[in-house]
């Protein structure tokens, strides 16, 4: 985690200055400038064997907190006599260089020594296998070299834990930003494949009618609830894949209905206000909002804000989103989203602007706090 000499980490009981080898664990609550707005970066998907120049742009928003939200190397993927193989990793020492390779990129570099606050998650190049899940075998080796990366201290708790699964909570000056991050690879069940193949526009999966398959797992959905408990004006929860969006049929929750569907029950159970989602994966960049239009209860408006990826141009998109707010564009992109406070904190709103290799404004949606209550 990297910080500014103005931040300040506050944990239960301990008031330190976090240096890179300072605290025993990261702290659960950080104290953030008082200038009445808040600002956050994320992106996804990023090719450790490519140039890497969009970094330059993020570093221009200044965030207070950057989310590298999954694929933030693709450790699975080979070159072999110049042509490009993808195989689940097998052993330690290749995720250690992926993540060397990463950090070698001087423009990431140059933005790591810059930014306050660095968290993510994975997805599933980082892992260690395309569209893997929990039976992956190399996923406690994996999780060890994600958490160097990332720098957690060696006796951090999240070390003991299985899944990479954290949270932070960003005071300012008494409004609170919660940040959920999700692990959805390391407990996630298997995906079903569809036997027809792929249909036109459509990805190659089914979704499964098994209401015992999860996601999460047990243990992380009842951190999840407890994490939602919490008192707080704002939550971005992070989940490396899409949960609003599913017609695509590619992986993200709507592969798992019951489990989407937990998710909306269990923020209208704690009563949690002010839930916005923030996704990756897709190659693409959208923002979506559910508001019930294909039945689901929801319980206010559902905003997923996908961003990737930050190193390859891909073909247009020729997908189904019903649930798409302005537009959808498939080049390099990353994601910002400020909030800026008001007197009376309902009055707040959040912002969310997708940006291009060059910081031009793709889609940009602004999002009253008052929306976002039950």
């Amino acid at each position: 985690m990297f910080i500014k000499n103005r931040f300040l980490f506050i944990t239960l009981s301990v008031l330190c200055i976090f240096a890179f080898t300072g605290c025993a664990h990261k702290p659960s609550n950080v104290a953030i400038p008082d200038d009445g707005v808040f600002t956050l970066a994320f992106a996804s998907c990023a090719r450790e064997n490519q140039p890497q120049p969009i970094w330059t742009e993020i570093a221009k928003v200044d965030p207070d907190v950057f989310l590298y939200i999954g694929d933030n190397v693709y450790a699975d993927v080979y070159e072999v006599n110049g042509k490009r193989s993808m195989q689940p990793v097998t052993t330690r020492a290749r995720f250690d260089e992926a993540y060397a390779q990463a950090n070698a990129i001087p423009e990431f570099a140059a933005f790591r020594k810059q930014v306050p606050v660095m968290l993510g998650t994975w997805d599933d190049h980082d892992y260690g296998v395309n569209d893997g899940g929990k039976e992956f075998a190399m996923k406690k080796e994996s999780q060890q070299a994600f958490l160097d990366f990332f720098e957690f201290s060696k006796d951090d708790p999240i070390r003991q834990q299985e899944g990479i699964y954290h949270s932070r909570m960003f005071n300012d000056d008494g409004r609170q930003v919660q940040v959920i991050v999700l692990d959805t690879r390391y407990h996630r069940d298997a995906i079903i494949k569809d036997p027809n193949g792929r249909p036109e526009n459509k990805g190659p999966y089914l979704p499964t009618a098994d209401k015992s398959a999860t996601i999460l797992g047990d243990k992380q959905w009842l951190w999840l609830s407890q994490q939602l408990e919490k008192p707080a004006d704002f939550r971005l929860i992070v989940t490396s894949i899409q949960i609003v969006a599913y017609e695509h049929s590619w992986e993200g929750w709507g592969l798992f209905p019951h489990e989407r569907d937990r998710m909306y029950q269990l923020i209208a159970e704690k009563q949690a206000n002010g839930v916005v989602f923030i996704s990756g994966d897709r190659h693409l960049m959208e923002i979506s909002k559910d508001e019930g239009q294909l039945g689901h209860k929801v319980p206010y408006p559902m905003w997923d804000f996908t961003s990737s990826d930050i190193t390859r141009t891909l073909s247009e998109v020729n997908e189904d989103n019903t649930f798409r707010q302005g537009a959808v564009v498939r080049d390099t992109n990353f994601g910002e989203v400020v909030i800026n406070w008001a007197d009376n904190t309902l009055n707040s709103n959040i912002v969310l602007t997708a940006r291009d290799r060059n910081g031009a404004v793709l889609n940009q949606q602004t999002v009253s706090l008052r929306e976002l209550q039950m």
